[in-house]
């Protein structure tokens, strides 16, 4: 794994970078420089990691912001795919990248769900007060 220090890095360049990202590239290629501008304007360094990179599930967890416990749960309901190196787990890199995307799609469309539920309780409310 290597860590860039993002520190050092002058806002103009930053400026810079967030106009180019902003110029017409392809969506992928301006989401991945916003997600890069997002975290150095955070103070945050970058790190490169190896497709190959695997975590304990101490690590998993806290990358998570979950329990152990919960993990376990997760890793024992096939949610999260994993693996044993003699009695230990380990949990690929890209496996937890995956379910941290498929838990905010999940959470995005709950979100929508209620909020277009609300749409509709007030719609139906203010048609009903109406008919009154």
């Amino acid at each position: 794994m290597k860590t860039i220090r993002t520190d050092r890095i002058p806002t103009e360049q930053i400026d810079a970078l967030g106009e180019f990202a902003a110029s017409g590239v392809g969506p992928e290629m301006r989401d991945l420089l916003q997600s890069v501008i997002d975290c150095v304007r955070a103070g945050d360094d970058l790190a490169a990691v190896s497709p190959t990179t695997t975590l304990s599930p101490s690590q998993a967890a806290a990358r998570l912001g979950m329990s152990r416990t919960h993990l376990y749960k997760l890793l024992d309901q096939g949610e999260i795919m994993s693996h044993r190196v003699g009695r230990d787990r380990r949990i690929a890199l890209g496996d937890l990248i995956a379910f941290e995307e498929r838990r905010q799609r999940d959470r995005r469309e709950l979100a929508e769900r209620f909020a277009s539920q609300s749409t509709t309780r007030g719609g139906a409310i203010d048609e009903l007060a109406d008919l009154l």
